[in-house]
């Protein structure tokens, strides 16, 4: 999944913000600022690993610039995969003070010991905001959610499909499909459950045999397991697919061309991106000082308006328009027919059901 992180988020991606990217020695691209970090950096300077492109963008106007105005502390971003980042703590040399990652990804750094713990008291934001309790593990901070919804061409269905069984029903819902593959994300065994009747709060722990016999049902139907964020997106503008899985921005950007395309968020699959202190990190006053500004309702909002990332904060979605909070996947309404992925439980059996996957597709 993280490989494809910039996929995801480069929806709205553009040749300025490319053309801006400046190579670190070693490994990871400058993405912000254009500096490079340096032992004289102190207090007022933080390092902060996220996945660039639209991504940053969006961050540098909505959190980093705002933030940077307020307190005098300069933002540098770099581009860091996880593995890289856990190296440099086993090494004991963290090179950056601050993730922006996946919940998914920090529940994995966390088990080999590689984050701090959060003292979420430090965060005022957080008091009272009603952030759920799944958006605030003990190894990290939840920020801003995205989601994979069923999305589907609507001159190519005399009518639309309202769930997962209905994606799964191709006799009513004719047409060629398609679905995600593990090699890009979690396989989508959860949308395979609700196709077979397992409600939105029974589906964890994933009966995984349930799962992958219902997967096996709509197998000769699926022309293509997508395996980049931009494909599902292309086999549906094609119209090589009259229904597919992909993720929300992805859906948006077709609608915005012209497309005749819809999606569903019945079903929807949330996951949430945050923060994450690297253990041994240098400068985590300021880290502490920038997740704090980015929980800010006001600040989430901001975000959300500039890039199609669900604020974790239920205050912020006060301050967004209707337009926009369709958008979102933790709009109050959008909220009620998803569900969110639980990270533990796919931190622990992803090898395994990867593997099983595989043998499953190649077979």
């Amino acid at each position: 999944m993280e490989g494809n992180l910039i996929g995801r988020r480069s929806v709205l991606r553009t040749a300025g913000a490319l053309a801006a990217a400046t190579a670190v020695t070693g490994c990871g691209t400058l993405t912000g600022s254009g500096e490079s970090r340096t032992s004289s950096g102190g207090k007022k300077r933080l390092v902060v690993s996220n996945s660039g492109g639209a991504y940053n963008d969006a961050l540098t106007k909505a959190i980093y610039e705002p933030f940077t105005k307020e307190t005098g502390i300069t933002v540098t971003t770099v581009n860091y995969q996880s593995a890289q980042v856990i190296a440099q703590v086993k090494q004991g040399r963290p090179q950056v003070d601050l993730m922006d990652n996946s919940l998914l990804i920090f529940q994995k750094m966390a088990r080999v010991d590689c984050l701090e713990a959060v003292d979420h008291d430090r965060l005022k934001s957080v008091k009272g905001a009603g952030i759920a309790e799944h958006n605030l593990p003990e190894y990290a901070v939840g920020k801003n959610v995205w989601a994979s919804v069923m999305a589907y061409r609507t001159d190519s269905l005399k009518r639309a499909p309202k769930s997962w069984a209905d994606f799964w029903n191709t006799h009513s819902f004719s047409g060629p499909r398609s679905l995600q593959s593990a090699e890009v994300d979690l396989p989508e065994l959860e949308f395979a459950l609700l196709a077979d009747g397992v409600p939105l709060d029974k589906l964890y722990p994933i009966d995984v045999d349930r799962a992958f016999a219902s997967m096996s049902r709509i197998r000769s139907d699926v022309k293509k397991f997508w395996n980049t964020g931009a494909l599902p997106a292309v086999l549906l503008g094609r119209k090589e697919v009259v229904a597919t899985s992909l993720w929300a921005g992805r859906a948006d950007e077709l609608i915005k061309q012209g497309m005749p395309v819809a999606y569903q968020w019945n079903g929807a699959r949330r996951m949430t991106s945050g923060w994450g202190i690297p253990k041994g990190a240098g400068n985590t006053d300021a880290a502490y000082k920038l997740i704090d500004f980015s929980l800010r309702p006001e600040v989430q909002a901001a975000f959300a308006k500039l890039y199609p990332g669900g604020p974790v904060v239920p205050g912020a979605t006060k301050l967004l328009s209707e337009d926009v909070l369709a958008t979102l996947p933790t709009s109050p309404k959008n909220l009620k027919t998803g569900f969110d992925a639980d990270v533990a439980w796919w931190d622990k059996n992803r090898d395994a059901v990867t593997k099983r996957w595989q043998e499953w597709a190649d077979a």
